[in-house]
């Protein structure tokens, strides 16, 4: 018996279906707000450099839409430049980061929710080829929701990076991603593949938490505030099908937020 045989939801699929709907609609009304917060964030940089509001929101516009080009290559490997692992031995030397400030936890949610549709997207292309085992349908279609939710969240972030003038996060730039890509290449079941996936939201919604404290800007506290809710219930979810009770917990701990130091542009 393999690992994929031994494991089995933990709650029914019409529960995990339900669980899904109402996160789907709980983020479907957030997304007005998201982007009217993310616009209103680029806004606010542009004033800051003297530059139209107007200005701003065009480009806000372009970058959303530009966004999630190459995530699919990401799932599948580290890429160049992606992991910041040299392919010699000699490393080159490191660009100055074209991110300062709070673009640069901007720039950092931007990865992780990459970093997060990345691995959405090896897991479900591992459930097609079988690797997984038997797969519930309604794993698929949390997965795939989740997915979604990931790729509207960064749309957003790399709106605010093209309204300021900075490139676009289209890949994986987390000097963690290979340690994801060899964990996401050894699951074999479900239980596996949720369990990283948890570690994941978990880490996303507390870096959220912890940019709602440390961010200057009252528009991205703001976008900030929006999404985190968002990761949380994705988190929570997870916990359902691996037959962990998420219990409330009035004060979310930080300690595994993500630090802005682990991106490698």
């Amino acid at each position: 018996m393999n690992g994929n045989d031994k494991w089995e939801l933990q709650i029914s699929e019409a529960e995990l279906r339900t669980m899904t709907r109402d996160l789907d609609e709980a983020h479907r009304e957030t997304i007005p707000t998201m982007f009217d917060r993310a616009s209103n964030y680029a806004e606010e940089i542009a004033e800051k450099d003297g530059k139209p509001g107007g200005v701003a929101r065009r480009r806000f516009l372009m970058g959303a839409g530009a966004a999630g080009i190459g995530l699919a290559l990401a799932a599948c490997s580290s890429g160049s430049g992606s992991s910041g692992s040299p392919s010699s031995s000699a490393a080159p030397a490191k660009a100055a980061s074209p991110y300062t400030g709070d673009l640069k936890v901007v720039a950092l949610a931007t990865a992780l929710e990459n970093q997060a549709i990345a691995a959405y997207t090896a897991a479900l292309s591992a459930a097609k080829a079988g690797k997984l085992g038997s797969v519930p349908p309604a794993v698929g279609t949390f997965a795939q929701t989740a997915m979604s939710q990931h790729a509207d969240h960064a749309k957003a972030w790399n709106g605010v990076l093209s309204s300021a003038g900075k490139p676009t996060i289209n890949n994986v730039p987390l000097s963690g991603q290979p340690a994801v890509l060899k964990a996401l290449g050894s699951v074999n079941s479900v239980g596996g593949v949720a369990n990283l996936a948890l570690q994941l939201e978990n880490q996303a919604a507390q870096t959220y938490l912890f940019a709602e404290f440390n961010v200057t800007s009252a528009g991205g506290i703001a976008t900030a505030a929006t999404i985190a809710p968002v990761e949380a219930m994705h988190a929570a979810i997870l916990y359902f099908v691996l037959g962990q009770y998420p219990v409330p917990d009035n004060f979310i701990a930080v300690d595994k937020a993500a630090s802005a130091s682990t991106l490698t542009v």
